[in-house]
């Protein structure tokens, strides 16, 4: 898939397209091309890419970035670091910038939330195809006023939401998944970010699903545009992944079988 990826046809960026981000890198490029170049097959193609610097872009990276994805608009770690020097400098947020070096997910509100201009982002994972026209996605991009995020399998929060509930003061949704998830950057409280990571960690440990449980505590009992599960599949079976079914799969857990040795070749 990755040795594929580098005869990808270029897709063309437009600064005044829909506004998309990946957090996404030098493990990882190869599944942002391939996400974006399904999504065109649908029928998009009047795309603002966005693509945020995990850590690891280099000359090479972003050369090729330039030549398969021209147009693209690219947020260097150097943007980064500025962005968090203004909006959440180290010294009033240790712990979120302690989680930026040893938990990359984080990232997905530090370093995507913190950049500047429309306030409205939805970020996709990498790990995803889209099979048919996304319209409930392009309808949000077009006019976003709420909330955007998939449904996945079963709760994955890593935590319990009766501490998440009482860390937030709201009810905290079922089967919030970040594979698709669209927030307004304004509604971030870094305070209680902060806050949140240092009770939650104090009280239940760390989790890989940290990032999840805090988009969850965020959107809280927002009115939000909830995707359809049988159509914004998370975790496909294998029937689902032949059959291309749906609007898009996000290939979590047992679904990364059919996702690395089928679903990509019919891309």
């Amino acid at each position: 898939m990755a040795k594929a990826s580098l005869s990808l046809p270029p897709i063309y960026s437009c600064t005044d397209g829909l506004p998309i981000y990946f957090l996404t890198g030098k493990k990882y490029l190869y599944q942002t091309l391939f996400c974006i170049q399904s999504l065109v097959k649908t029928g998009v193609n009047n795309l603002n890419i966005i693509l945020v610097d995990d850590g690891t872009f280099d000359f090479d990276i972003i050369n090729r970035i330039n030549r398969q994805l021209p147009g693209c608009t690219v947020i260097t770690r150097e943007i980064i670091d500025n962005n968090l020097d203004k909006i959440i400098p180290l010294k009033l947020y240790p712990v979120l910038h302690y989680k930026r070096k040893i938990y990359p997910h984080i990232k997905k509100l530090t370093d995507i939330h913190t950049i500047p201009g429309n306030p409205w982002k939805i970020v996709l994972d990498s790990d995803m195809l889209f099979w048919n026209k996304p319209q409930a996605i392009i309808d949000w991009l077009e006019k976003p006023e709420e909330p955007i995020y998939m449904l996945d399998c079963q709760n994955s929060y890593g935590y319990t939401k009766g501490l998440m509930e009482a860390l937030s003061d709201a009810t905290i949704p079922d089967l919030i998944n970040v594979g698709v998830v669209g927030v307004n950057s304004k509604i971030i409280n870094w305070d209680k970010l902060e806050s949140w990571i240092t009770v939650l960690e104090e009280k239940e440990g760390t989790s890989y699903y940290l990032e999840q449980a805090l988009t969850a505590m965020l959107i809280g009992e927002v009115k939000s545009t909830i995707l359809p599960a049988d159509e914004y599949i998370v975790n496909p079976s294998t029937k689902a992944i032949e059959g291309q079914e749906g609007k898009l799969h996000h290939y979590v857990d047992l679904s990364k079988e059919g996702y690395f040795k089928q679903a990509w070749k019919k891309i």
